[in-house]
């Protein structure tokens, strides 16, 4: 009987442990999970298997691992909200695998994701035909985005990427759209910005700007 009332009692404990240490790590869905996020996932399901195994251990000697890995995670999300260098290392970045219309072949090698791959995820989104894309962008989470080509002629492209994010310029996407910094700064002075530091995001999307300032650096 008190073999039972032990299980019983570890079971709830654990399930109470796992809740509150994912509720502490933040809200996903399954599909968004980092690599990161998954193996931590992984790591403390099997340290919760593992309390089971032998009853005579303390308790809480086996809850502690949960509870570093939890600790660790949580410090590191932190750490990359501050840092874009970090969260890149971490989660990587998005992959743009059609750019205006055009297959980057080497970009798919890279991340080892083919054209069954790529065929499958467009015709999830009702996409038969690659002619109709402009964009398709593999994320860190590994869904593809994709951006449907202009049905108007004549009409600006979308350009599905952030020209500033946490107060550095993404000088690469300024390249694609073909403009400079130069370029961005006097964009920025008209639209009443002087200090990128202080913009969270700015978007440019069919020749309009979206700019979010950081209000905690006001």
């Amino acid at each position: 009987m008190d073999i039972y009332l032990g299980i019983i009692f570890r079971t709830t404990v654990i399930y109470l442990v796992i809740w509150f240490l994912f509720r502490m790590m933040g809200k996903r869905e399954v599909g968004e999970l980092s690599v990161l996020d998954l193996v931590v996932s992984i790591m403390i399901g099997d340290i919760a298997v593992l309390s089971f195994e032998d009853l005579e251990k303390p308790f809480i000697r086996q809850t502690i691992p949960m509870f570093v890995l939890a600790i660790l995670q949580i410090t590191l999300a932190f750490a990359s909200l501050k840092s874009v260098k970090l969260r890149n290392f971490m989660d990587g970045k998005p992959l743009i695998i059609i750019n205006q219309g055009k297959i980057d072949e080497k970009a798919m090698r890279r991340q080892r994701y083919n054209f069954d791959d790529l065929l499958t995820q467009l015709r999830e989104q009702g996409i038969i035909d690659i002619n109709e894309v402009q964009f398709a962008i593999l994320e860190t989470s590994g869904k593809l985005s994709v951006i449907k080509k202009s049905d108007e002629e004549g009409s600006e492209s979308q350009v599905p990427f952030p020209l500033i994010v946490d107060g550095e310029v993404q000088e690469k996407n300024l390249e694609k759209i073909e403009k400079n910094h130069v370029w961005l700064l006097n964009q920025l002075k008209e639209h009443g910005e002087t200090n990128v530091k202080e913009i969270s995001i700015c978007g440019y999307i069919d020749g309009q700007f979206y700019i979010d300032k950081n209000e905690m650096k006001k």
